[in-house]
């Protein structure tokens, strides 16, 4: 694959100015599979770029969504967590996933088949694309890293469209391990393509090589290159 370019692009959720990061292979002269990257609750930062950079090199156009508004720049897990937990739950948290793909579908910087889309994120951003297949966006897959499983309610699962994976760390305290069995019984009861993998021995933020907190979020590359590996196998089988 070819060089990576990253450029920022500005965009807008209703009132809300938002700012995302496109990462795309240069060079490239026909349509590529488009992804939004819902990051983490740190936002649109240079380790959620790199992540990203590994994604499009795989041959994906991949924005990494804003979620809070251009303004709003978490310098800690304090004002992370502020700033997680005033879209969580809310009207906004689709709607800026929405958003998003509107913006990935109308720039104009890299070729995108817009009939091919499909959204991925880590963390919070796992939840938020998660809720955002809940929501029945028109979307090919949406997959979850060491992402939480609930969800608000407001949306009807019998209306998901996309396929679902995801993908857990069996040690994860941060994610309530009761959310996988109701998960699981949200998904059976309706006709979706869905998969949960469990990883030995992975807890939190498993695919984050910044994480270090031991026993609660650390990075484990044997599982992220396996993760990874499950989300490839997955876009290339729905697009």
């Amino acid at each position: 694959m070819s060089q990576i370019t990253t450029q920022t692009i500005t965009y807008q959720a209703g009132e809300t100015a938002l700012a995302g990061i496109l990462v795309f292979p240069a060079e490239v002269s026909h349509p590529l599979p488009g992804l939004v990257m819902a990051p983490n609750w740190l936002g649109v930062t240079e380790n959620a770029a790199k992540l990203a950079k590994k994604v499009a090199a795989e041959g994906y156009v991949v924005l990494v969504a804003d979620l809070y508004g251009e303004t709003v720049c978490p310098a800690d897990p304090d004002a992370a967590g502020a700033a997680m937990m005033d879209v969580k739950n809310t009207p906004a948290e689709v709607g800026r996933m929405n958003a998003a793909i509107d913006a990935l579908k109308s720039q104009s910087s890299a070729a995108v088949d817009a009939q091919k889309i499909s959204v991925f994120g880590f963390c919070f951003g796992g939840h938020c694309a998660l809720e955002l297949a809940r929501s029945g966006a028109d979307i090919r897959a949406a997959i979850s890293f060491h992402g939480g499983l609930d969800t608000c309610g407001d949306y009807d699962s019998t209306q998901i469209k996309a396929e679902i994976l995801v993908l857990d760390g069996a040690k994860d305290p941060l994610v309530p391990r009761e959310q996988l069995a109701e998960f699981a019984r949200e998904m059976t009861t309706v006709n979706v393509d869905w998969q949960l993998i469990s990883y030995h021995d992975a807890v939190h933020s498993f695919t984050d090589e910044t994480a270090n907190k031991p026993g609660v979020a650390e990075y484990h590359p044997q599982v992220s290159e396996r993760a990874f590996t499950q989300m490839f196998e997955l876009l290339k089988r729905v697009n």
